[in-house]
């Protein structure tokens, strides 16, 4: 795979299934060089087997559901340089109808039990910002006045003048005559606007951003998951709400209070009993630290909560999905050891496997006894299946043409390090026999994981001739929480250990890597820990240090996480910020490294980048600073597509200077 080979990436997004019918609807997206933004439809796929069709034809199509009577199917539809808005079509295709004309777009829905309403989360902006007086431009707004820690969030900016709340709208007759606007009539008069979506009715009005709304089961009032309790800026706790759909009354806290959780988000299985996803943390409500996301049934809000999974071993905050089947099962997805599997939850307790140890699951959906998902392997970006019968039964081929332009095998490592530590990753390396130059690639997180699907970044450098390694070091998601929390007060102690022995011991393994020649990089935590390890070995080539979190003491007060992360993961006093920080340690760094970030990054702002390449430079060290405009912190996953690829030649021109193939 190559730079320019990134609109090959077709992602299939959350399938719906048809609640009698053996089909699904999913949406496709992919990045589009020649529009420079994501482009994608609606498909419709068969259970039984046959081609997937294309069902609708906007330019971004995505968050399909069925109708609940399964005769229409809701979605977000984005036109270029536009937010999203919702639509409905006929479950049979058909010429969508516009729902809703949003300021600023919407996000979440969710259909009413009857099919005749859906909720809809929006941002409502503040009057005067964000366009709603067309007179007035950005720099012309009003001051904003702040008396909260946190005010703004990477990927949106500024949120509490543009608070998400909660709607509620009537499903308008897809087969009815289109409205259409009136001409001014001889006289000149100029005639009334005919509006062309139905009016929709607000139903919380509450500072602070509400999201993942569902209807309770009776279809009574609508669900949330939001923060209103009276410590909420200065914790991560979050619940579940109800407001009646007659919006009177404020909202009602319906999950339980036995315990202080960050809720991710809620479901109603089919007896009517609330479901969330959710992490503990603690009595302070900021213990967030690799602390895994278990399955809570919610009888009442004043009984206590039962967990379903095991908190020491089970994660689930990978994809905060939850899926009801008709016998009374539930269906997660588990983040294990590099890979995200689908779990049968039976009744029993018990739980079955429906994918295998390596598959990564992105997301699933069940409606009777059907279970389906889409599922990415070491040579896809995912494809829709039918799950729960032996082996995943694949319906689609969206990556044919990606495994036509080229993909590289995957090969795992398992490596026992000094400490006795098992460690385990992948190796991609070229065609040919070596020896090659070798990059150690770093994860974020430092609570994440990488899987051994398919990942654009290590097969773009193996094309470009070098070997890639990478793995999961103590610190990551998916080998329990002792593990995650680990490096709690100690980032770069055992991480550090864990990425040199894995590397070192993978370069032993394999004859075709030139162990001489060696580079090394990653972006957010992986940024911070290349910065880190470059500060304590000079045996690499060359390094980049892409987003990285990199001054905690800068930290605070500029990242949209500031008031919490560091203080959390590296402590508060002086001593134990200095003992952990690259920034306190880059006057050690002799390696040649390229400082890569974006500007409007507000999750490791910029400034992070720029004080550090500044002490690099003034240090004598061969240092260069890119910087790309108008992206945020998910430039490498989500940002403009010729961003993407003009961050993949940045890279390798990087290294043909500093690590020349």
């Amino acid at each position: 795979m190559k730079a320019t080979d990134l609109p090959l990436l077709s992602t299939p997004g959350r399938p719906s299934i048809h609640p009698t019918e053996d089909v699904a609807v999913v949406s496709v997206t992919r990045p589009d060089l020649g529009a420079d933004a994501y482009v994608g439809q609606l498909w419709s796929v068969r259970l039984d087997g046959g081609t997937p069709r294309r069902l609708t034809r906007g330019f971004r199509d995505t968050a399909p559901q069925y109708s609940p009577d399964g005769s229409l199917i809701a979605f977000l539809r984005a036109a270029p340089g536009e937010s999203p808005q919702l639509h409905v079509v006929a479950a049979v295709g058909g010429e969508p109808v516009a729902v809703t004309d949003e300021l600023l777009g919407i996000s979440d829905i969710a259909w009413s039990p009857d099919s005749t309403r859906l909720a809809y989360t929006a941002r409502v902006a503040e009057q005067g910002r964000y366009g709603s007086v067309q007179e007035i431009g950005p720099a012309a707004e009003a001051p904003r006045r702040f008396t909260t820690r946190t005010y703004r969030a990477n990927g949106v900016g500024y949120t509490t003048d543009r608070r998400a709340a909660l709607f509620l709208v009537d499903v308008p007759d897809v087969s009815a005559e289109p409205a259409v606007q009136p001409v001014p009539e001889r006289s000149g008069e100029k005639p009334e606007t005919v509006v062309t979506v139905p009016l929709a009715t607000r139903l919380t009005n509450v500072d602070a951003d509400v999201s993942h709304p569902v209807f309770t089961p009776d279809g009574s009032a609508v669900a949330f998951v939001a923060s209103l309790h009276e410590t909420a800026d200065t914790d991560r706790v979050s619940d579940v709400f109800r407001v009646d759909i007659d919006g009177a009354g404020e909202p009602r806290r319906i999950s339980s209070g036995d315990a202080r959780r960050s809720i991710a988000v809620a479901a109603f299985s089919p007896d009517g009993i609330l479901h969330v996803l959710a992490q503990e943390v603690g009595e302070s409500g900021r213990d967030f630290v690799a602390r895994n996301t278990s399955l809570y049934r919610m009888a009442t809000p004043d009984d206590p909560a039962d967990v379903l999974t095991d908190v020491a071993d089970t994660d689930l905050g990978e994809v905060s999905e939850i899926a009801f089947t008709s016998d009374g099962s539930i269906v997660v997805l588990n983040r294990v050891r590099g890979a995200v599997r689908a779990e049968r939850l039976e009744a029993d307790g018990s739980r079955v496997l429906l994918t295998s140890d390596t598959d990564v699951v992105s997301s699933i959906a069940a409606s009777g006894e059907r279970i389906v998902g889409v599922v990415a392997g070491a040579s896809d970006a995912g494809e829709v299946a039918v799950l729960g019968g032996e082996s995943p039964v694949v319906l689609t081929d969206f990556s044919a043409g990606l495994r036509d332009a080229g993909v590289l095998p995957v090969e795992r490592h398992s490596i026992t390090g000094r400490s006795g530590q098992i460690i385990e990753g992948w190796l991609v390396k070229p065609r040919g026999a070596g020896p090659f130059p070798t990059l150690l690639m770093i994860h974020g997180g430092p609570f994440a994981a990488y899987t051994g699907a398919l990942f654009d970044e290590s097969q773009v450098y193996a094309d470009a001739g070098y070997a890639v390694v990478y793995c999961n070091p103590r610190g990551a998601a998916g080998f329990g929480e002792a593990f995650g929390r680990s490096i709690k007060n100690a980032m770069g102690t055992v991480d550090h250990e864990d990425v040199i022995d894995f590397f070192d011991g993978v370069l032993a393994a394999d004859g075709s890597l030139d162990a001489d020649r060696v580079g090394i990089l990653g972006g957010s935590y992986g940024g911070y820990l290349t910065a880190w390890i470059t500060g304590h070995d000079h045996r690499f080539a060359g390094a980049i240090v892409e987003r990285g979190f990199l001054d905690p003491e800068l930290f605070v007060g500029t990242s949209d996480i500031g008031d919490f992360f560091g203080d959390e993961y590296v402590g508060t006093s002086a001593e134990d910020i200095a003992r952990q920080s690259p920034q306190a340690h880059v006057g050690s760094v002799t390696t040649p490294t390229l400082v890569l970030h974006s500007a409007d990054d507000l999750r490791c702002p910029l400034s992070q980048a720029e004080r550090y390449y500044a002490a690099l430079k003034r240090n004598g060290v061969d240092a260069e600073l890119v910087v790309f405009p108008g992206e945020n912190h998910e430039l490498s996953r989500a940002g403009r597509p010729r961003h993407r690829q003009d961050r993949f030649d940045v890279i390798l021109d990087w290294w043909a200077r500093v690590l020349p193939v």
